[in-house]
């Protein structure tokens, strides 16, 4: 699950603190970034166990309307929702299941939250379409979950704040994880019943390196790396930049110089992205600039043995 988008952004954050803080002790600077990416996974989880929650009160609603028509004669309401297929899939996963009783369940606690969240949901166009639908296939119950899950749990500002409040770390990973979360739901499969896999904590042990080597290769050459910055540009005046395009830039030179196999034009737009998230309105185009003049500057002093791409990277 843990992929190099996800690593680039801890890692940018974690580089900054590192810098920031005046820390000098790398060892604990990289195991505070794998603790932040573990954190991450966490967050995975619990985001599943938030459509178990949200089952469960609906399971709530229903016994209770249950009750009600056959204390008073009433039309019994359908349990179409639920005991959706694969939402009870879901809460019966076995790796879900090991989570929830090694870590605490965030959502206990949050009983209101959860109560408001289905209330919302009860009310929207894609519940009563889901309830009124004859179609009762698994794909159709897998569906309207996906669906929920963009329009009430993806953009949510009451859960961001939640999720704040839990953890200081996801303060910038739901957006990220939301896309893992999209995936696992459209990948489950009603034949491996409780046994469907969930998305690994890292796909192979090659990112959890990249992450560790990236991390520490940006810290360790930072002084050499700026100046390679200065060569490639005899204007460069480190008081007129954000103190994050300096470490963005380190970082993307750390990944030019001991990743081989990553193309320039990736790494380059990688961190351009992210200066655009991080740093200054004007840092993206800036940084792009100086990362291209950079690489060719790497690549003619004989640096670094890449090619540069014949298509301009995106602005």
């Amino acid at each position: 699950m843990i992929n190099r988008e996800l690593i680039r952004i801890k890692a940018v954050q974690l580089t900054y603190a590192y810098f920031q803080n005046g820390n000098n002790k790398i060892d604990n600077a990289e195991k505070e970034l794998l603790f932040s990416l573990s954190k991450a996974y966490h967050l995975y989880n619990n985001l599943l166990l938030l459509i178990v929650a949200t089952t469960r009160m609906s399971r709530k609603h229903y016994d209770f309307a249950v009750a009600k028509a056959e204390r008073e004669g009433g039309e019994m309401p359908s349990p179409r929702f639920a005991f959706n297929k694969f939402a009870v899939q879901l809460e019966e996963n076995k790796e879900l299941r090991t989570f929830a009783e090694e870590q605490k369940d965030i959502w206990e606690d949050r009983t209101e939250f959860v109560k408001n969240l289905f209330v919302r949901i009860e009310q929207s166009e894609t519940y009563n379409e889901f309830m009124a639908s004859e179609d009762d296939d698994y794909e159709t119950h897998r569906e309207v979950w996906r669906r929920i899950y963009k329009q009430f749990i993806q953009g949510n500002p009451e859960l961001d704040s939640i999720l704040e409040e839990v953890s200081l770390y996801w303060n910038d990973d739901k957006d990220v994880v939301d896309t893992f979360v999209l995936k696992t739901i459209k990948r489950f499969d009603p034949k491996k019943n409780n046994k469907q896999e969930l998305l690994p904590e890292y796909t192979d042990e090659e990112d959890k390196e990249y992450a560790r080597k990236l991390f520490r290769a940006t810290i360790l050459n930072a002084e050499q790396y700026q100046r390679y910055m200065t060569e490639a540009s005899r204007n460069w005046d480190f008081k007129r930049l954000a103190y994050m395009d300096v470490v963005i830039m380190q970082l993307a030179i750390a990944e030019m110089l001991t990743f081989p196999n990553i193309p320039i034009n990736v790494t380059i737009n990688e961190y351009v992205e992210l200066a655009k998230l991080y740093s200054t309105p004007r840092s993206g185009g800036y940084i792009n600039g100086m990362l291209d003049t950079i690489a060719r500057h790497l690549i003619s002093n004989g640096k670094m043995m890449k090619q540069m791409p014949e298509k301009k990277v995106k602005q």
